[in-house]
C-alpha cells in the first residue's frame, strides 16, 4: 500500500510539474510573442514614416526642379501634370516656336520609375502618341 501511495505521488508530483512548466512555458511564449509583435509594429511605423518623408519630399523637389541651376528645360515651357508623369515640356514655347514635346519625370535619391511610368516611357518611346482635338455637341 505504501508503494502504491509513493507511486501517486510521484505521478500527482510529475504531473503539477508538467503543469508548472506548461504554464510557464506558455506565459513566456505570449511575452514572447507581444514583444516581438511590438517591436515589427514599432518597425513598420518607422518604415511607414520613412516612406511618407521620402514622398513628401519628392513632391516637394517636383515643384522646385524647374528653378535649380542647370535645369535643362525653360521653366515656362512646363506645365505639370502630376500623374502618371510630372511634366509636359513644350520645348520653344515661350519663344513661340515649339521644337519638340517631352514627356519629363523628376526622380530624387534612388528612386525609380513606377509601373505606370515606365508603360508612358515604353508608348513615347514606341512612337505610340498623337493628336486629337474633341468637338463638344452643339446644343439645339
Amino acid at each position: 500500500m505504501a508503494d502504491l501511495l509513493t507511486l501517486v505521488l510521484a505521478l500527482a508530483a510529475v504531473l503539477v510539474g508538467l503543469a508548472i512548466g506548461f504554464l510557464a512555458g506558455r506565459a513566456l511564449t505570449r511575452r514572447t510573442l507581444e514583444l516581438d509583435y511590438r517591436e515589427r509594429e514599432r518597425e513598420a511605423r518607422r518604415d511607414s514614416v520613412d516612406r511618407s518623408r521620402a514622398t513628401l519630399s519628392g513632391q516637394f523637389l517636383e515643384k522646385l526642379a524647374p528653378h535649380f541651376p542647370g535645369f535643362p528645360y525653360e521653366p515656362t515651357d512646363l506645365r505639370f501634370i502630376g500623374t502618371p508623369v510630372d511634366y509636359l515640356v513644350f520645348n520653344g514655347l515661350s519663344e513661340g516656336e515649339v521644337d519638340e514635346i517631352v514627356f519629363l519625370e523628376v526622380k530624387s535619391g534612388g528612386s525609380s520609375l513606377t509601373t505606370k511610368e515606365r508603360r508612358v516611357r515604353d508608348a513615347v518611346e514606341a512612337g505610340a502618341v498623337r493628336w486629337d482635338v474633341y468637338r463638344v455637341p452643339d446644343e439645339g
